[in-house]
């Protein structure tokens, strides 16, 4: 806090009072606002509170804390983070705090990581590019993470005489929403308009987009929504909940509610870490086990049968996903034995799901490496099937929806990045200049004709709710009749239905 502010202070007041940022890069930035009360002590494994007000001046002109994680071990997530508990903060760029003029349209983006790592300071969601260049106001957030956020212990502990434990399977999925309802009431302070806010997210923050879609709490606190490679399928129903939070609290001694919230975060971070290893383990594939819950007043069902039934149709989606999403996490060291047995653990028609993937990959010079096969299907299992059904559940009812596919080939690591997971994130952040982007973009020159492509087509969405721009040109909805898609690339362009034989071999196997 300070207490006296300097003349040329940059000022904005808020509900809870007067905020300090500061201009940088023809901007204004306010960081680490706390848009809940932090979630300590007996606010543990609560739903959010409203925050808390200040008196004299905050400083928001540093990034809070992220929430408690440890370090990942993808690429965009091993290293470790300043966290703290205390982290339901959010931060604001913005062309100006004026509010003389038209109110601004508003970006509200969730970030990604499994539902356990990330956070809202990264630079690569640096939203200056969207403020100079597309006049919009940015807002990022962060919100808790693993079983802080995701972990169903109202199954085990509903008995706790504090209460409060309904929520807590959705709890980091409730921060987003509190957060979204400080946006609405706060944003115009900083020139942004309450009623003209797109949602925006990668990976879990494309499923968490996805999940408020079929929110009905969240109805009237966004207009449109932008989901990349994520849709609405990466949660669990309740015997799944319970289950996991049976072993989490296992790994901890079975303590009881008073206890648990007075243990250590390490504590609980290592015990989360150990139940996604035993899960692994016991199931021969990776899973996280922390994701949202459903099965209660918030979300009542299975998003997918929500939205099936029309939730979030209103609202217009632009979604996508990268081609080969599972590059990340590498392509390398894969038999064709390793590649029969991960189908085989798929479908009891392997052949069936293997042939479209080996009639299009495999070529002249002889069968394409298992790992590169294994990477098609598992992009299209965890990713792009996902994506196409959200796409189809929404269609019945009138829903406007945009499909991408990004296939632009980092030249990094010796081309064994492909088109990777959140590889597509600083394109269209227009962030590929800023320091680290290069170690993933690989040698050569800055894509910058297709950054600045696809972000003006984020910033179109953002601003009229349609992406089509004078660069890209017309960019159809996405239809089941005719799935147009468009193809971000060195060369961008319009597919329509492109490989159906893919698609179409898991009609049986993702619903």
């Amino acid at each position: 806090m300070s207490s006296v502010p300097e003349a040329d202070e940059l000022l904005v007041r808020v509900a809870q009072g007067v905020l300090q940022g500061r201009r940088r890069k023809g901007v204004e930035l306010f960081a680490g606002i706390p848009y809940a009360a932090p979630p300590t002590g007996a606010r543990r494994f609560r739903a959010p509170e409203p925050p808390e007000p200040w008196d004299d001046v905050r400083d928001g002109r540093r990034f809070g804390p992220a929430a408690p994680q440890l370090p990942g071990t993808g690429l965009t997530s091993n290293f470790e983070v300043p966290w703290d508990e205390d982290c339901l903060t959010l931060n604001v760029v913005t062309p100006g705090c004026d509010t003389d003029g038209p109110l601004r349209p508003v970006y509200v983006w969730i970030h990604g990581g499994a539902y356990k790592h990330g956070q809202g300071a990264t630079p690569w969601y640096d939203g200056t590019s969207f403020a100079t260049r597309g006049d919009i106001v940015v807002v990022t957030i962060n919100y808790r993470l693993g079983a802080l956020g995701f972990c169903d212990l109202a199954s085990h502990l509903g008995d706790d005489p504090a209460g409060g434990l309904d929520t807590c399977g959705i709890n980091g999925t409730l921060d987003q929403l509190a957060a979204l309802r400080w946006v609405h009431e706060n944003i115009s302070a900083f020139g942004g308009d309450p009623d003209r806010v797109t949602i925006g997210g990668e990976s879990a923050g494309a499923f968490s987009v996805c999940n408020l879609l079929a929110m009905e709490a969240a109805d009237g606190l966004f207009q449109r929504a932008i989901a990349q490679s994520g849709a609405c399928h990466h949660t669990f129903g309740p015997v799944d909940g319970k289950e996991i939070a049976g072993q989490f609290l296992d790994q901890l001694g079975n303590p009881s509610a008073e206890t648990l919230r007075g243990l250590p975060v390490d504590d609980l971070l290592q015990a989360m870490e150990r139940v996604s290893e035993e899960r692994g383990q016991r199931t021969g594939r990776s899973q996280e086990p922390f994701y949202p819950v459903w099965g209660h007043d918030l979300l009542p069902r299975d998003p997918r049968d929500l939205v099936a039934d029309g939730a979030g149709a209103t609202v217009p989606l632009l979604t996508g996903t990268n081609e080969d999403e599972l590059a990340l996490w590498g392509v390398t060291g894969m038999s064709d034995d390793d590649l029969a047995e991960m189908v085989d653990g798929l479908t009891d028609n392997a052949e069936a799901l293997l042939a479209p993937y080996r009639d299009r990959l495999d070529g002249p010079e002889g069968p394409a490496a298992a790992g590169w096969v294994a990477c098609a299907i598992g992009s299209d299992r965890v990713f792009g099937v996902p994506a196409a059904r959200h796409a189809e559940y929404r269609h019945p009812h009138g829903a406007q929806t945009w499909m991408y596919r990004f296939s632009w080939d980092s030249r990094a690591f010796d081309g064994l990045f492909g088109a990777a997971h959140a590889l597509e994130i600083p394109f269209t952040f227009n962030t590929v200049d800023r320091p680290g982007v290069d170690t993933f973009l690989g040698p050569g020159e800055t894509p910058t004709a297709l950054a600045e492509a696809m972000h003006d087509a984020w910033i179109a969405f953002i601003r009229d709710g349609d992406p089509s721009t004078a660069v890209l040109g017309d960019w159809p909805r996405y239809t089941p009749d005719d799935r147009t898609v468009m193809d971000l690339d060195d060369r961008c362009g319009l597919l329509t239905d492109p490989r159906p034989a893919e698609r179409t071999a898991w009609k049986d196997l993702i619903r």
